[in-house]
């Protein structure tokens, strides 16, 4: 599935099943708590945090593209074509820093 294919998959299902797209402000506190679910699981399964009982069952993947829809959501009812995005974005970055990590001395081995 392509990015395009994904946010037009989200809207679609919002269309059939989600009565509307919530507000942007509401999608964006959404988008907060599901990051804050990531690091959640993150914290405990890579960090230092120790996992409680109810954490076992959480699933990183799941929380992941909990994530991705939020975001597809918020592309979706701004305008944002993600592909498009994310393309001008690498070639940014390419730009950029095309040889600044490179010649980071904290990144060599």
């Amino acid at each position: 599935m392509t990015i395009k294919e994904a946010q037009q998959a989200v809207d679609a299902w919002i269309k059939q099943y989600g009565v509307r797209y919530f507000n942007e402000l509401t999608n964006m506190a959404i988008l907060t708590e599901e990051v804050g679910e990531v690091a959640r699981i993150m914290a405990r399964r890579y960090g230092e945090q120790s996992c409680k009982a109810s954490d076992a069952e959480k699933c990183l993947d799941d929380e992941l593209a909990d994530v991705l829809w939020v975001v597809m959501c918020i592309a979706n009812q701004t305008g944002i074509d993600l592909e498009e995005a994310l393309r001008r974005n690498i070639e940014k970055k390419t730009n950029r820093d095309a040889t600044r990590h490179i010649n980071n001395e904290k990144l060599k081995q």
